[in-house]
């Protein structure tokens, strides 16, 4: 399963504050456009689409606890593994990484990832 997980606990309401819309036209297209959050700040849902070599609607899950914060494909929606999904996972990472100049990436297993710390 694609994850990427960050040192630090992040705030999710500042989080959500502070999101921006992620589109993207050109190879291919990647929408995301939503944060829900539950009412503990916790855990979020971002709804996605992409279309690459198919149509996928999903959820990537944030996941925050005391020493991190875990961002992955939300495990009920499971969407083929394309680029465009994988691409989809490192943007809401960079958003998070943008959002939370400090927090460093501990652990990942997206190749564009890998390469931002």
């Amino acid at each position: 399963m694609p994850h990427i997980v960050f040192d630090q606990m992040i705030d999710l309401t500042v989080f959500s504050e502070k999101f921006k819309e992620i589109f993207q036209k050109e190879s291919m297209l990647i929408k995301v456009q939503n944060v829900f959050t539950d009412r503990h700040k916790r855990l979020a849902l971002l709804p996605a689409v992409v279309i690459d070599s198919k149509n996928q609607n999903f959820l990537i899950e944030i996941n925050v606890k005391e020493e991190k914060t875990t961002v992955r494909l939300y495990p009920r929606t499971d969407p083929e593994k394309t680029d465009g999904v994988l691409a989809a996972l490192s943007m809401v990472g960079k958003l998070i990484m943008a959002i939370f100049p400090d927090v460093r990436v501990t652990k990942t297993n997206i190749e564009k990832m890998k390469e931002v710390n």
